[in-house]
Order: structure tokens, then C-alpha cells, then sequence
């Protein structure tokens, strides 16, 4: 349990947030969570000096619905946010929105993934990414009978060192980050603030910046697969969406190193430019005033399981590295308890104004669980996008990991002795009792099948809307344009 330190008066309660978020960040490559050679030295100082969650979760392991969560402190389900062609409109409003109402400025700086054009809450949005034309990816509302994918082989073929157009957007913003601090640091009599700072890396394609890549490049694929090294389980929903999404049938030994040197090589750049705006935050005075947290939208599976990319229940896709540093905790304080990213809404209402919330929230300040690690606590994540013939609902609880999937056998994994989650328990009669237990657990919270069926005929209206099959198959492919400068 971490209280307040001693000592420490009461009003050394900060004000102000950095929220600082990433794209696609598996948590495991990371050096405060147990790395053994990636480089991430300014999030692990960030670590140190906070709390680091060890269960975190997304709330969808997807962009556009785990951001919606993010945004609103509600379920998936809740939301009715599906799949990437489901954006945030603003409705039901978000965190910020009830922020900005207190008094508190909140300003967002870089990807979104919103649907563009609507009010978020935000006092100012800076250099925003949003879905394509408002709609997203229209073509992964196909599940059942999904459209052919094509440059699944691209993942493999482009890896390796370079410049690429999401490295070069992530500049600008740690830029833009730090020009809004140092101006902020002038106007002494402002109100308090949020700024909500979105990266992009480590998000595919696997393209690292020359110097960061270096860093890897003589490492052979032993080493670089640590802890990423999972065989496929044969479950037949991710036996599917092996099929569907073919991306691992691509690579050679060769391409795969050079793969997961591009990416962490990803990651240590993104710890560069957030160690950049870290440092700002010192230079302008501002750090004793702010608490800061790091997170990310969801995870890579980096190969293991025979999977890439996010969209199942695996640690390496649904976990996120989450940390936060306040001074009402103590230092080097890591909490095993379960969190996920509804924990956000109520956690920056905490810091920024602790008079605001919302009924409406899933979730609970990480403040008061990591000073009080409830026990027991469960988290609830799912899925329901691209590449999926069904829904998929992940309960954490305690030491156990059950997912059900309507229509087919679930999955139980015992994360304390199985944290690679190689031995599915899943159909198991000796862990019937515990299975039962979750399957309880995640009824509380929703009712599966009524769920699943009414994502599928949500997303079967959205196709007709878009003009059906033959209209969304052909429809092109739009490449990534960043906001202009």
C-alpha cells in the first residue's frame, strides 16, 4: 500500500496533467516492466519516481474503441464503439469536456482517432490525426466473411531502419508539446491545465529512425524474441483471424529480426521525445505542479502466438504499460491490482478538479488504488472488430485471465505461473470452478451474447448505410496525412 509520503503537506496535491500516450506499445518491451536490454531510460525515471500498474489493460484492444473508452470512462459496450469505423463524436461527453466546464484548460496535441470535426472537450486540439473522412476502416466491418486483406506482406517486406511519416509526425509533436509548456510557464495566472500529448510510434510500419535502430541491429532473433516467443494455441477464433490477417505467414527469420529491431528500436525514440517534454516540464518550473501518466491504447503481439499487431486477448495485445507520478504516492510504488483505461476519466478529475465527476465512469482513480490496491478487483476488455467471426471478452481477476468467445470454447490462463499464457486452462475440468466464477464476474457486467449479436447487427446496418459489400470492397485505400502544420 502506498500512502501519502511523509510529510508531505496536503496541498502538494498538483493541479495540473501531462498525459502522455502511445500507439501500440507492448508492455513487456520496456525496461521498468522487466526488459532486459530495450532502452527506455526517461519512462523508466518516470517509473521510479511514480507508481507503475502491472495489470493494466485497454479497454479494446483496437485504436478507435479503446480511445473512445479513454475519452468517455465507459465500456465498449456501453458505447456502442465497436470497430475502427466507429469514431468518437463527442457523445456521451468525455473527461475533457467535464474538465474544461470546472475551469481547467485541456489541450490535446497529436492523434486522436476521433471522427474530426466535432467538439471533444478540448480548449485547443493541435496537429490532431483523426479517421479518414470521418468513417475509419470501413472494410474490417466484414468479420464473418471478411474482405480480402491485401499488404498483409508489407509489415514484413518494409521493417527495418529509415524515416517514416509517423516517426517524423511524433517530432512534431513532442515540438509542439514543448513549445505549449514553455508558454504556459509565462502566463503564471492561467488556470489549471490537462494536456493530453498522443504519439504515434510504435505503431507499424516498422520503420526505426537510423541511430535507433543501430541500437538492436546486433542482436540475433534469440534475444530479440524474449519473452515474445509463444506457439499457436489452435483456438479456432484465432485461428481465423490468422487467416484473415496472414501477417506472420510473411516473414522469414531475417525479416523478423529486422522487425523487432524496427520496433524497438520505435519504442526507444518514443522514449527520446518523451523525455524531451519531460524535461521541458522541469526547465519551465512547472513539474512540481503537474502529475504525469503514461499509457497506450493497446499492445503488439510482435509475432508470439504466430500473431502481429493488436485485436485479441493476449498480454501482449490487451496489457498496457501504465504509469503514474504524483507526489501523493511513494516512489518506486509498482500495484498488482487490475486497472484499465476507464481508470483514466476519474484519475484526471482527481488531479485537476476533485469536485468534477460523472455517475456514468466504469472506473476509479488510480490514485486511490494505488494507495489502496483493492483486492479482487476485476477488469473487463473486448473485442469486436476486424478479423473476428466473434466476439471475444477478456475478465482479469486476481491471478486468473478468462476470455469468452460466444459460440466457441473460452480461454483461462493462470497469469502468475503462465504469464506467456502458453497453457490454455480453457477446457480444463480440473479449473471448471474458476471458469464459472469469471463467466460470473463478466455477466455482472454485461450480457455476452446480447452484446455480441448487437455488435454484429450494428455493424450489418453500417455496411448497408455505406452502399454493401461490393461499394466498401472497392473503395481505395487512403495513406496517412497528418494534420498540416
Amino acid at each position: 500500500m502506498a500512502d501519502r509520503p511523509s510529510g508531505a503537506p496536503e496541498d502538494a496535491a498538483p493541479r495540473n496533467l501531462v498525459f502522455l500516450l502511445s500507439d501500440e506499445h507492448n508492455r513487456d518491451v520496456l525496461g521498468c516492466y522487466g526488459h532486459p536490454f530495450v532502452q527506455t531510460p526517461n519512462l523508466d525515471a518516470l517509473a521510479q519516481a511514480g507508481a507503475r500498474f502491472g495489470a493494466a489493460y485497454c479497454n479494446s484492444p483496437i485504436c478507435v474503441p479503446s480511445r473512445a473508452s479513454l475519452a468517455t470512462g465507459r465500456q465498449v459496450h456501453e458505447l456502442g464503439a465497436w470497430d475502427n469505423a466507429a469514431p468518437y463524436t463527442g457523445a456521451p461527453r468525455s473527461w475533457h469536456h467535464l474538465l474544461r466546464d470546472a475551469g481547467v484548460d485541456v489541450a490535446s496535441i497529436g492523434k486522436l482517432h476521433y471522427r474530426g470535426g466535432d467538439d471533444y472537450g478540448f480548449t485547443e486540439e493541435l496537429i490532431p490525426l483523426h479517421v479518414l473522412h470521418g468513417k475509419g476502416d470501413l472494410k474490417g466491418l466484414f468479420r464473418r466473411d471478411p474482405l480480402p486483406k491485401t499488404g498483409t506482406g508489407n509489415l514484413a517486406a518494409q521493417a527495418g531502419p529509415g524515416r517514416s511519416a509517423y516517426s517524423d509526425y511524433d517530432t512534431r509533436i513532442a515540438r509542439t508539446a514543448c513549445d505549449w509548456l514553455t508558454d504556459r510557464a509565462d502566463r503564471r495566472d492561467a488556470p489549471g491545465f490537462a494536456l493530453f500529448v498522443s504519439f504515434v510510434m510504435p505503431h507499424f510500419p516498422l520503420i526505426a529512425p537510423d541511430a535507433c535502430y543501430a541500437l538492436y541491429e546486433g542482436r540475433d532473433l534469440d534475444e530479440l524474441r524474449h519473452g515474445l516467443d509463444a506457439p499457436v494455441d489452435g483456438h479456432p477464433v484465432l485461428d481465423h483471424m490468422r487467416r484473415v490477417s496472414d501477417y506472420d505467414a510473411h516473414f522469414t527469420p531475417e525479416t523478423r529480426r529486422r522487425a523487432l529491431c524496427a520496433y524497438f528500436g520505435m519504442v526507444t525514440r518514443l522514449d527520446e521525445l518523451i523525455g524531451t517534454v519531460l524535461q521541458t516540464l522541469e526547465d519551465t518550473g512547472l513539474g512540481p505542479s503537474t502529475s504525469v501518466i503514461y499509457s497506450s491504447d493497446h499492445g503488439d503481439n510482435l509475432g508470439s502466438h504466430g500473431l502481429w499487431g493488436k485485436s485479441v486477448m493476449y498480454e501482449s495485445a490487451a496489457a498496457v504499460p501504465l504509469i503514474l507520478r504524483d507526489p501523493r504516492l511513494v516512489p518506486g510504488t509498482v500495484v498488482d491490482a487490475p486497472v484499465s483505461l476507464v481508470d483514466i476519466a476519474p484519475t484526471a478529475a482527481a488531479i485537476c478538479a476533485p469536485v468534477v465527476s460523472d455517475p456514468a465512469w466504469a472506473g476509479t482513480s488510480l490514485l486511490d488504488i494505488a494507495r489502496n490496491p483493492p483486492p479482487n478487483r476485476p477488469v473487463l476488455s473486448q473485442y469486436h472488430a476486424t478479423s473476428s467471426n466473434t466476439g471475444m471478452f477478456m475478465i482479469r481477476q486476481g491471478r486468473w485471465k478468462y476470455i469468452h468467445y460466444p459460440g466457441f470454447a473460452p480461454q483461462l490462463f493462470d497469469l502468475w505461473s503462465d504469464p506467456q499464457e502458453r497453457h490454455d486452462l480453457g477446457q480444463d475440468p480440473s479449473f471448471a470452478a474458476v471458469r464459472q466464477r469469471l463467466d460470473t464476474v463478466l455477466r455482472s457486467q454485461c450480457d455476452p451474447e446480447a452484446v455480441n449479436a448487437g455488435a454484429f447487427a450494428d455493424q450489418a446496418a453500417r455496411i448497408a448505410a455505406n452502399g454493401g459489400r461490393a461499394e466498401i470492397a472497392a473503395s481505395a485505400d487512403i495513406p496517412f496525412t497528418p494534420a498540416p502544420a
